[in-house]
């Protein structure tokens, strides 16, 4: 799929992406465990070029478990959980899959951040699994 959108769930906020994710992980992390509210959040890394965001977010700024700081952004109305922006990699944008109009195209193909992971979630044990970023 070269393009897709993506959005808030009150439509307040559209993304448009031109380009494919270089990454669809099951991420693990305590920051992605409050922002999803479940036990993992799974996230679309992209090029930060190849997105485009049409209407205002509230964002967060939180110190990550890797020690850089990450920035999410949400829709102020709706409160959806949109992307994340990571000081680390400024290139990137990590969209949450939830957020795609249509996700049902995506297939996570690793777990990330697995020491930080809850006894009680379901692990696809047939993809690779990282304690914490991969390398």
């Amino acid at each position: 799929m070269d393009s897709f959108s993506a959005g808030c769930a009150c439509g307040q906020v559209k993304i448009t992406v031109s380009a494919e994710p270089s990454m669809v992980a099951n991420c693990h992390c305590r920051d992605c465990q409050h922002a999803s509210g479940g036990a993992y959040s799974t996230i679309v890394m992209l090029p930060r070029d190849a997105v485009a965001i049409v209407g205002g977010v509230t964002q967060y700024t939180v110190t990550a478990e890797s020690g850089n700081e990450v920035t999410r952004s949400f829709c102020p109305t709706c409160g959806s959980p949109l992307y994340s922006e990571l000081i680390a990699m400024e290139s990137l944008i990590v969209l949450k899959a939830a957020t795609l109009d249509d996700p049902s195209w995506l297939r996570p193909t690793m777990h990330i951040w697995r020491e930080s992971g809850q006894p009680w979630a379901e692990v696809d044990a047939e993809l690779p699994s990282f304690e914490k970023n991969p390398g």
